[in-house]
């Protein structure tokens, strides 16, 4: 199989979806790689490495013309929707629940399009996405603190303290790998967490790791209004698989918070937990609604690139080896966790949360992928 992988075009994205150790097992099991020119460099992997591994440096419609297969990290942009074609499998991260300009483009051109955000290990657990989702969660307390700065706009909040005043409050909505990595993150500053959950033995389970030092609370509509009255720092960090996030806090909670809180939406890549979350970028990272700042960038694991990257690779180069070896056909029938990646198919939405989110028909795999 002839496999490409392009430089992402998003902004201030610089990770890159394959390293020089996968372009080697690739060239050593029979296939062809073809990079983008640069593609790498914002990861610190210059082209040198590739090509001694065996990858081809080419330009980018090059990539898309010759290549069977487009390995990305993030979804393509409208730029890029007329470079797929037919029959094309693009495996990337697609988040197509609050993107239908983009579901559209993929239906239209009949591309083969397998999410990352959706393969799923019958435990339920999402292999593609807990490695960006542990950085994500990592990196919420970190932002969140900047953010809190007065000369950021936030509280002047120092989460740990120091003796004699109290430390900051720190609530997380969401005890996920999302969650559970910001509250390990909070936790370590000596901020006081509230983390809450609709899942009781989640929030067991995470009370017997962290004891007394981490408040848990069942997650409703009256005790997340009442634990933002209190927060310096809130994390969004509910997920439900390819559907749209839930609308958790309201513009009336916004109100009620304090001044100079800070709120950091890690869903918004699917469209966000708050009522007054929209995208925005690590070059314009922030924006107030009644004086509450609100961190919503969507590629947060962009950042820190190099870790994010191989992180990421590491988790799915194994799937991309399963699909170039195999072909998705034989793949998805030998994998069923690969096959509840594919969002679209040949015209059809093919996931039902995506299809439930953009109001589209959802074709049974079994009949549009013979």
């Amino acid at each position: 199989m002839i496999i490409g992988v392009p430089r992402e075009i998003k902004q201030d994205e610089y990770r890159v979806s394959m390293t020089p150790a996968g372009v080697h097992d690739l060239v050593a099991d029979g296939h062809a790689v073809l990079v983008e020119d640069g593609a790498g460099e914002g990861s610190g992997l210059p082209n040198r490495l590739y090509e001694e591994q065996g990858a081809q440096i080419t330009e980018r419609n090059d990539i898309f013309v010759r290549s069977e297969m487009i390995i990305k990290v993030k979804e393509p942009l409208p730029k890029e929707f007329d470079l797929l074609r037919e029959g094309q499998i693009l495996y990337t991260y697609l988040h197509l629940a609050p993107a239908p300009e983009l579901t559209r483009a993929l239906l239209d051109r009949k591309v083969v399009g397998i999410a990352y955000e959706t393969v799923q290990l019958p435990d339920k657990s999402l292999p593609l996405l807990i490695p960006m989702s542990e950085v994500a969660g990592r990196m919420s307390i970190h932002e969140g603190s900047k953010y809190l700065e007065r000369e950021n706009k936030g509280r002047g909040i120092l989460l740990g303290g120091v003796p004699g005043v109290d430390p900051g409050h720190v609530v997380i909505i969401g005890g996920g790998v999302v969650g559970a990595n910001a509250a390990k993150m909070a936790i370590g500053t000596g901020a006081s967490v509230t983390l809450l959950d609709v899942n009781l033995h989640r929030l067991r389970y995470l009370d017997d790791i962290y004891g007394g030092r981490l408040k848990t609370l069942m997650s409703n509509r009256v005790n997340i209004a009442e634990s933002l009255r209190s927060a310096d720092l809130v994390i969004g960090a509910v997920l439900i698989p390819g559907a749209r996030a839930p609308k958790l806090i309201t513009r009336e909670m916004v109100s009620l918070m304090m001044p100079g809180s800070v709120i950091v939406d890690v869903g918004i890549d699917q469209g966000g937990v708050m009522e007054t979350s929209r995208p925005t970028t690590h070059s314009d990272p922030i924006y107030l609604v009644d004086d509450v700042v609100h961190y919503c960038v969507a590629n947060m694991p962009g950042a820190v690139a190099r870790t994010s990257t191989f992180a990421l690779t590491n988790a799915t180069f194994p799937y991309a080896l399963e699909l170039a070896r195999k072909g998705y056909r034989r793949a998805f029938q030998e994998s069923p966790a690969l096959a509840k990646g594919l969002n679209v198919f040949n015209g059809h939405v093919t996931h039902p949360a995506v299809a439930e989110a953009l109001d589209m028909e959802c074709a049974s795999l079994d009949k549009v992928v013979d």
